[in-house]
């Protein structure tokens, strides 16, 4: 089994697809491999990974299923401002 990622604060979609991805790559699963087991075509999956805002909270838990990553949420150790433009 892969060495496990340590925990990966998450403040912008686009570094979201690059977590899936590179869990993806970790579990050693190609696109094709992923996208069969979501139910989804490669060319989707491979959408995705670029615009990982278009994902529906299903979709990302099985996802997070699939490349053994766990979704965790919890409060800010400081809370800034919200850059709206990331909505």
């Amino acid at each position: 089994m892969p060495d496990s990622l340590p925990f990966q604060p998450l403040m912008t979609a686009l570094q979201l697809g690059q977590l899936l991805k590179s869990a993806r790559k970790r579990r050693k699963f190609t696109q094709t491999e992923v996208a069969a087991r979501l139910g989804l075509s490669q060319n989707r999956v491979s959408y995705l990974e670029q615009h990982p805002d278009e994902l529906s909270f299903r979709q990302l838990l099985s996802w997070c299923a699939v490349v053994g990553l766990e979704l965790r949420l919890g409060e800010r150790a400081s809370v800034g401002p919200v850059n709206r433009t990331e909505w």
